[in-house]
């Protein structure tokens, strides 16, 4: 008597899952402003002509792989300067949100930080060292500073469900947020380059970091910079 025929099971394949947004949450994608000109005392500091090009190379990178649903932009006129190519072009009016701003530095605020850390004075290397913006006279808390931020990340997710918006800010700005996802070190994440962009998913309490200075739109090597500074 012939076996009975064995039919075999197919062999099951596992494929690597691919990351999608958890329902409900908001990819909220940070871009860093362009480059700004050289500061001059008591006078706003604008973008400098590299900066305007990073601003239309962001938005021409933002244009080709994203659909957005909001633009947002701090109280700081290089934030705004940024992200006009991209509003332009997608016939959106970008919100102010005044908490992204940067980090207020006291009496080092404006020119006098750009100045003094680049002359590696001793309260800049402090800073850097203790990783905390505080040392410097005046200059904002790391709770007050934490609080503003995550609150305004906060206001934009509930805002836009199963959204993605941009969010033109700060080096200072950035670095904290992600250091927030990430629980990593305050300073860690510090340093993102001029027309960067990060990407954060705000799933409720639950953040979720994705990228990191994501500069492929600029052509840009990988960074000698010895120091980051906002």
């Amino acid at each position: 008597m012939w076996p009975a025929d064995v039919t075999e099971e197919p062999v099951r394949e596992y494929r690597q899952a691919k990351f999608r947004r958890p329902p409900g949450a908001t990819e909220i994608l940070l871009v860093r402003h362009g480059e700004s000109a050289p500061v001059r005392e008591g006078v706003p500091v604008p973008l400098d002509p590299v900066g305007e090009q990073q601003a239309k190379s962001v938005a021409n990178r933002l244009l080709e792989e994203e659909e957005l649903s909001a633009i947002y932009v701090s109280t700081l006129q290089r934030t705004a300067q940024t992200a006009a190519p991209l509003a332009e072009r997608l016939r959106l009016s970008p919100v102010v949100e005044p908490d992204l701003r940067e980090v207020f530095l006291g009496e080092w605020e404006g020119e006098t930080f750009r100045k003094l850390a680049a002359e590696r004075h001793p309260i800049a290397v402090k800073a850097f060292t203790e990783e905390r913006w505080d040392v410097i006279p005046g200059a904002e808390g790391p709770e007050a500073f934490v609080a503003r931020i995550r609150a305004a990340i906060t206001r934009i997710a509930e805002r836009h469900p199963d959204q993605c918006v941009a969010v033109f800010t700060h080096g200072g700005v950035i670095g904290q947020l992600l250091s927030l996802a990430s629980g990593s070190r305050p300073f860690a994440f510090l340093g993102s380059d001029n027309g960067s962009i990060s990407h954060l998913v705000i799933d409720g309490d639950r953040w979720i970091l994705r990228r990191y200075n994501d500069t492929a739109h600029l052509h840009l090597g990988f960074s000698t910079a010895s120091e980051p500074v906002i």
